[in-house]
């Protein structure tokens, strides 16, 4: 786990070095993310869905993303009621919250520190969970929030359905075995995603001054600790198997979506604040996710 995790840790730091030193173009990022999503994302799905044995408790993974997001929906309004935030603090502290990096972080990760194993479950979760929020729910309050209207369900459906990791997860679920001709090709298209992610996290990686920063402080521990122990309770009481509890408090715990993080400055949305998630949430987490790991092998051994 340590080595995994070492070489997590020296990936984004490479990132973050080559966005400092300027020895990559700016748009560098950019153009990673699109093959991640156009390629391994994709070959990763494909790859590894097939071999799920299908069982009911999977419905937990896709399940519990919304369950989360209502909980960090209920933290959020409450804290709101409690210090006078304004809508568009609100706004920002909910989806700041209630989605995490489930895929450019939560697969490295998970493969660190359960194995590759349990990326299918992992895919699950982001896919029909993370993406779909981030699709449908998070367009729709920013759309309010900034325009006053919404935006219409055609093109909300079409970003869905044009999505190449979610065409991948359909396909994967098909009861069609695919030729076992591609497998290499597969192999070989996901090999990448671990490192690429990493780098281009990294690259895309600032240290913003959290302002203000008690709403900064009470964010974070929502979003690295009492969800990712809400999810771990609920798992529990309902009785969920051992190995899609462990993904699901994972990638519960996973930091500030990278995507979610960017959609809401491009709107103007507490820049600096989101900034300081997105950067200072992801360090942070690069120790209370493993913890999270170690408490849930502890307590499922």
């Amino acid at each position: 786990m340590l080595s995994a995790l070492l070489i997590v840790g020296v990936l984004l730091l490479a990132g973050h070095f080559a966005y400092r030193t300027q020895r990559f173009p700016e748009s560098t990022a950019d153009v990673l993310n699109r093959f991640i999503i156009d390629i391994c994302l994709p070959a990763t799905i494909l790859r590894l869905v097939p071999k799920l044995e299908f069982q009911p408790a999977l419905a937990t993974l896709a399940v519990a993303p919304w369950v989360i997001a209502l909980f960090a929906y209920g933290f959020t309004r409450g804290t709101a009621r409690v210090l006078g935030l304004d809508r568009t603090m609100t706004t920002a502290l909910f989806l700041v919250t209630a989605l995490g990096n489930t895929s450019f972080l939560g697969f490295p990760m998970i493969s660190a520190l359960v194995g590759e194993d349990a990326i299918p479950l992992a895919s699950v979760y982001d896919q029909l969970g993370s993406f779909l929020l981030l699709s449908l729910v998070a367009p729709v309050m920013l759309s309010a929030l900034t325009t006053g209207s919404r935006p219409k369900p055609k093109d909300l459906l079409k970003r869905v359905v044009l999505f190449p990791p979610f065409i991948a997860l359909l396909i994967a679920v098909l009861p069609f075995p695919l030729p076992s001709a591609v497998d290499p090709l597969l192999s070989a298209a996901s090999t990448p995603l671990v490192a690429l992610a990493m780098f281009s996290v990294g690259f895309k990686l600032r240290f913003a001054t959290p302002e203000p920063f008690g709403i900064f402080a009470w964010g974070l521990v929502l979003k690295l600790l009492i969800l990712p122990a809400l999810s771990l309770i609920g798992c529990f009481l309902f009785g969920v198997p051992r190995d899609i509890l462990i993904v699901v408090v994972l990638e519960t715990a996973m930091p500030t979506m990278v995507s979610i993080g960017a959609l809401l400055m491009s709107y103007g949305v507490v820049p600096e604040l989101v900034a300081a998630f997105v950067g200072w949430g992801l360090v942070v987490s690069l120790i209370t996710v493993p913890t999270w790991a170690w408490i849930v092998f502890q307590l499922f051994p």
